[in-house]
């Protein structure tokens, strides 16, 4: 079973068919999660979600009162907390609910600090082992995330680029069979290289490194600006 999450990002940055996706994961009876204000952005979408998790401390009463007459399965969070309502959504969902795999919507825009949680906190040694069942998906790009060993990429027909960030310290990191290869990289900080590309009449291309963990983005251009 998969499951979709829903965060309290700002709106303009969620996938232009997002309504679609839910609805589709609605219909395949996948699992659907509302992260705080993300729980009040699915009723307003005519979606109830399985499982309401957070402090609710960003919603009115009366809109909190609604969620709870319509979802089942309801975690209350205390707004003083160690972990972030998104953390323990993924503790919910993989923990609980033994999901397959995990799509994160409406994580990106909005604070930094906020996108920095929703982008770092799988390398909390607790949920690291769940990190290449995850991925966040927005208007823009899809991340996916990678611990070490050998991985085929393969290629998502609507994102014409991806480039890799690598979270921590890696150790010889290798891309082969792409536009830009890399050989025996490795690093003490973290470093991102961007705007690959899948050679002319491929469908993937592989990746291998020895530690640390990889966020792989692909990702399309939406606007170009142009010098007048």
């Amino acid at each position: 079973m998969e499951a979709y999450a829903l965060l309290g990002g700002p709106t303009d940055l969620w996938p232009v068919n997002i309504k679609e996706i839910l609805k589709d994961a609605r219909n395949t009876n996948n699992l659907i999660v509302g992260v705080d204000r993300g729980s009040l952005y699915l009723e307003e979408l005519g979606i109830t979600p399985d499982v309401a998790l957070g402090d609710f401390d960003s919603l009115k009463k009366a809109d909190l009162a609604e969620i709870e007459s319509n979802v089942r399965d309801i975690r209350y969070s205390n707004p003083v907390k160690d972990l972030t309502d998104s953390e323990l959504m993924l503790h919910t969902v993989f923990d609980d609910y033994q999901i397959d795999n995990l799509n994160i919507l409406g994580a990106t825009g909005g604070r930094i600090d906020h996108f920095l949680i929703n982008l770092l906190m799988l390398l909390d040694p607790s949920l690291r082992q769940f990190a290449e069942q995850v991925s966040i998906m927005d208007k823009q790009n899809k991340i996916g995330f990678f611990n070490p060993g050998r991985h085929v990429i393969k290629k998502v027909s609507e994102y014409p680029y991806i480039g890799f960030a690598a979270l921590t310290a890696i150790k010889d990191f290798n891309i082969l069979g792409a536009r830009y290869e890399l050989h025996h990289y490795s690093g003490d900080y973290p470093r991102v290289f961007s705007s690959n590309e899948f050679l002319p009449n491929t469908s993937q291309f592989e990746i291998n490194f020895e530690k640390g963990m990889l966020a792989a983005i692909y990702s399309k251009d939406i606007n170009r600006f142009h010098n007048l």
